[in-house]
């Protein structure tokens, strides 16, 4: 498969499964008492805000009774899924938040397990990727980071939130790639979740950074930061300044999904009220709220659908990796 036809395919594996929903009112009996969320990276990243803007919209919907979080870092997410596989007993009231790092992950051996490993829950939405420079920054567009790299290849590191080899690092590299660059020959600096990459950003450490697009919208409305490239095909209205990739003559797109898993041998009445609760919370101007603030595609897949999703994703971004060197 050629590399750009490995970019399409992904970005045509989240579209097709693509739902758009139109809020009415409020649920008045709660589908689900209570759900505890199990976050595998820290506060501010991706993780971080798909799990507390679910549960936001499913409490305050009422589909749900009351919601919890707990950040679980570590292991590059391995951590909070070897902790739900080990615990999985006592975890029936637990949903684990997710997204295309389980498939590159296991990919590349950074932990044992795999998404066939857990219950698979439901797949609810697409957050797109950005490439984001400080608001001090000389870089205002991504031409001005590609002639700083040319310039000073090592000295324009790009940072994320992921492991070397994880999804945005294989973000920057796409760009790169499709920038006409060489995607191996770029430096890439780790940090665990997106919090702490967009600090080492604010402070100078790296010169971009790599992240998703849901997680740059706050902080460039502050003026914090310049979002100086989307990997969506069309501008997003959450945050319309922005210019896309292809814009700026880079033929590259990306969709990052992000689901919900639950610990294996979760009672089929659990997983029932689980997957219900979230169907019908696309159906609420609650969640709305949260999607369009966010600037998420809603992309829902249930059950064999979100398995049959994920092997999808499996084969393409394993393709993908193989393509840049990462395999």
């Amino acid at each position: 498969m050629s590399f750009i036809r490995a970019r399409r395919a992904i970005a045509a594996a989240a579209v097709t499964a693509m739902a758009f929903s139109l809020p009415t009112a409020s649920i008045a009996e709660p589908v689900v008492e209570s759900i505890h969320f199990l976050i595998p990276g820290g506060a501010g990243g991706g993780w971080d805000g798909t799990a507390r803007g679910t549960g936001e919209a499913l409490t305050k919907s009422g589909l749900v009774g009351k919601a919890s979080f707990e950040n679980l870092s570590g292991g590059g997410g391995g951590k909070a899924i070897g902790y739900l596989i080990e615990n999985a007993e006592s975890q029936n009231g637990t949903l684990m938040v997710n997204s295309t790092p389980i498939v590159i992950r296991s990919l590349t051996g950074v932990f044992p397990h795999n998404f066939r490993d857990l219950t698979l829950v439901s797949g609810t939405i697409g957050d797109y990727a950005a490439i984001v420079v400080g608001k001090d920054s000389p870089i205002n567009s991504m031409a001005d980071l590609l002639e700083a790299y040319k310039a000073d290849k090592r000295g324009t590191a790009i940072g994320g939130g992921s492991v070397p080899g994880g999804m945005d690092h294989l973000v920057a590299a796409m760009v790169m790639e499709a920038a006409g660059e060489d995607a191996t020959a770029v430096k890439y600096i780790p940090y665990d979740a997106g919090g702490k990459a967009m600090a080492a950003l604010l402070s100078g450490e790296i010169a971009a950074l790599s992240t998703g697009f849901s997680e740059a919208i706050d902080l460039a409305n502050a003026g914090e930061v310049k979002i100086i490239g989307v990997t969506a095909d069309e501008r997003v209205a959450a945050y319309n300044q922005a210019q896309t990739m292809k814009e700026q003559g880079i033929d590259t797109t990306f969709v990052n999904w992000r689901g919900f898993f639950a610990a294996p041998g979760l009672p089929q009445d659990k997983l029932t009220a689980y997957q219900e609760a979230i169907a019908k919370m696309y159906d609420t101007p609650e969640w709305e709220t949260v999607r369009a603030r966010n600037g998420w595609v809603n992309i829902h897949n249930s059950g064999d659908d979100f398995r049959t999703f994920l092997e999808g994703q499996e084969k393409v971004i394993g393709d993908l990796m193989k393509k840049l060197g990462f395999l």
